[in-house]
């Protein structure tokens, strides 16, 4: 039997494993789909989480039962691509004849000193159930900082105003403004919700050091003092992918081909944040990568030649809380209580992987 390996059961591993099973698999290619748990959890979604919105229950959609597909759990802990192994703690190795690295990606620090140490996070699952109980447990009137204004700092803000009105919520960014990768009419839409909302908006703060309950800000030559730091201020890509040594971009994702492969071993396929794509990382951007690497696979297997357009993205949308959002569609600018409309109906899709 030959196996195909899926490290990572997220948007881009899970679109893969779907559409593959969607089709008529070659009678001797077993898929065997790798995670820390037993289920999806919805990433685009831990901001709520963390805020206390919604339950973890809500964002656990349940991998695909088939046999054709095995589920193995655990932590990988490295991958051999000469020998074509796949390690997992404290577990045998498997032997893989094609391999895809959906692992995601991690906080990036930017060597600030106690960032890593002093703040919490919401890039895992586990990372965002942590950040709830240390926000829930707040007392009253208690002050948190959420470094980083772009799409994550902004929701988990105002999802936390929501669920806690009666704390002390600000956001602390290097540029100018929170959002400065939008355009301006939705820079002014969020900020005005956030004044309106009585959440704080502190531009042009360059974090030197990191303590327990104190943030040193180099531009200024002041101490900021907080409570609870939640970490939204850039990712990277996991460890195990930072430990590989081939070609990389500036962000460290690999470089891959047309076919979403490592030039090097074509047997290696990278989806999602791990990916060195000309798109931001997004759970859209890897669902529709994986869905192009199963039109791959299926081709390999066939011995047909893939022809992959180019991936296109239906735009960006990001919440206020429940009852207002913001989003970029086709180039424009969309705001108020459509697009998040929108993004639930996104979000209900999702859970039942109808894209």
């Amino acid at each position: 039997m030959r196996n195909l390996i899926i490290l990572g059961g997220g948007y881009g591993g899970l679109a893969i494993a779907n559409e593959l099973l969607e089709k008529q698999l070659p009678l001797d290619v077993s898929i065997i789909l790798i995670d820390r748990m037993p289920f999806q959890g919805l990433k685009t979604e831990y901001y709520a989480l963390a805020a206390g919105t919604v339950s973890d229950l809500e964002l656990r959609v349940k991998f695909p039962v088939d046999p054709r597909i095995s589920l193995a759990y655990g932590e990988v802990t490295d991958v051999d691509m000469e020998l074509k192994l796949v390690h997992i703690e404290n577990q045998e190795s498997m032997e893989y004849e094609w391999l895809v690295i959906g692992l995601g990606c991690t906080d990036k620090y930017h060597d600030i000193e106690g960032a890593e140490q002093f703040s919490t996070s919401i890039q895992t699952f586990s990372a965002a159930r942590k950040t709830y109980a240390l926000l829930n447990d707040i007392k009253p009137y208690g002050q948190v900082s959420i470094v980083g204004g772009g799409l994550s700092g902004v929701e988990v803000a105002a999802e936390l105003r929501e669920s806690r009105p009666d704390l002390n919520i600000r956001i602390l960014d290097r540029g100018p403004k929170v959002l400065s990768a939008f355009p301006s009419k939705l820079q002014s839409f969020v900020a005005e919700w956030f004044t309106e909302h009585h959440v704080e908006m502190c531009g042009h703060v360059g974090l030197t050091r990191v303590e327990n309950g104190i943030l040193h800000d180099g531009n200024s030559n002041t101490a900021i003092y907080t409570d609870v730091t939640v970490w939204t201020a850039g990712i990277q890509p996991v460890p195990l992918v930072q430990r590989i040594h081939l070609p990389k971009d500036n962000q460290g994702r690999l470089i891959i081909n047309e076919y979403h492969q490592l030039p090097d071993h074509t047997d290696v396929f990278i989806v999602g944040d791990c990916a060195a794509l000309p798109l931001s990382p997004s759970g859209q951007a890897a669902g529709a990568q994986g869905k192009q690497i199963a039109e791959v696979l299926q081709a390999i297997w066939h011995n047909k030649t893939p022809r992959l357009g180019k991936i296109k993205l239906k735009g960006v949308l990001g919440s206020l809380g429940k009852k207002s959002g913001f989003g970029v569609m086709g180039g424009t600018a969309i705001l108020g209580r459509v697009p998040r409309l929108v993004k639930s109906g996104v979000l209900w899709r999702s859970k039942r992987h109808l894209g």
